[in-house]
């Protein structure tokens, strides 16, 4: 399916004034959905895994933007408050919203991306058709203690957690399928031998063509929940 890219600008509210971020928008024809996609804590929006995952989706009419959170935008590898990322998720949603014409916009992200906008979606800040974690940051590798799921209960929307099994984030599993299981629709699509990028040990692989793997599943998610079917 051919596609058409474009590069934007957007505009976020900050307590201190506000900020443009970059934007990259595919924009396939008879597109049937949007995907707004967005960065994990160390990369910014032009990580090839996050390319090749939009690019993926774009294959399928899935138009998808990925974009940048104001620390990276700055040229900063450290996160900046979490009230900036939500204010940047809701400024990107109404601008899909707009973009889209009326075609159901999903928020997705890359650990630190996804969490980011499960926290907007349970602040109320966003409201997307639904929400897809690739590799949801559980917890900070080998603190099993120090859970951030307090919120995901309060995400109104459909949840999917798309997680490797060897992801040191989420383990043990278990804690993982209870804090899933505590939200109001959400389920899990495992992804084997995955660590926290989805790599294999011993199956050597750039990060683009990875991710695209990922897009399948995730589409046919997309599908069964626009469509009303629910989650399996």
């Amino acid at each position: 399916m051919s596609a058409a890219a474009e590069s934007s600008r957007i505009a976020v509210a900050l307590p201190n004034g506000t900020v443009e971020v970059s934007a990259d928008l595919v924009m396939p024809e008879s597109a049937w959905a949007v995907a707004a996609v967005a960065h994990g804590a160390g990369a910014g929006y032009q990580h090839p895994f996050l390319s090749g995952f939009t690019a993926a989706l774009a294959s399928e009419g899935v138009a998808a933007v990925r974009f940048n959170f104001p620390y990276s935008e700055a040229g900063r590898r450290m996160p900046g408050p979490a009230a900036h990322a939500v204010a940047t998720w809701a400024a990107v949603q109404p601008a899909l919203t707009e973009r889209g014409a009326g075609l159901p916009v999903f928020a997705m992200g890359k650990s630190y991306g996804g969490r980011m906008a499960s926290m907007a979606a349970a602040e109320g800040a966003i409201d997307p058709a639904g929400l897809v974690y690739l590799g949801y940051p559980l917890h900070p590798p080998g603190s099993p203690d120090k859970v951030r799921t307090a919120h995901l209960p309060d995400v109104p929307q459909p949840q999917l957690f798309v997680e490797g099994t060897n992801d040191p984030f989420i383990d043990p599993h278990a804690q993982l399928e209870e804090a899933v299981a505590s939200c109001r629709v959400a389920e899990i699509a495992w992804i084997d031998g995955g660590g926290h990028s989805f790599e294999v040990k011993g199956r050597k692989r750039p990060p683009a063509e990875i991710a695209a793997e990922l897009a399948p599943l995730v589409v046919a998610w997309m599908r069964r929940i626009h469509s009303g079917a629910g989650p399996t």
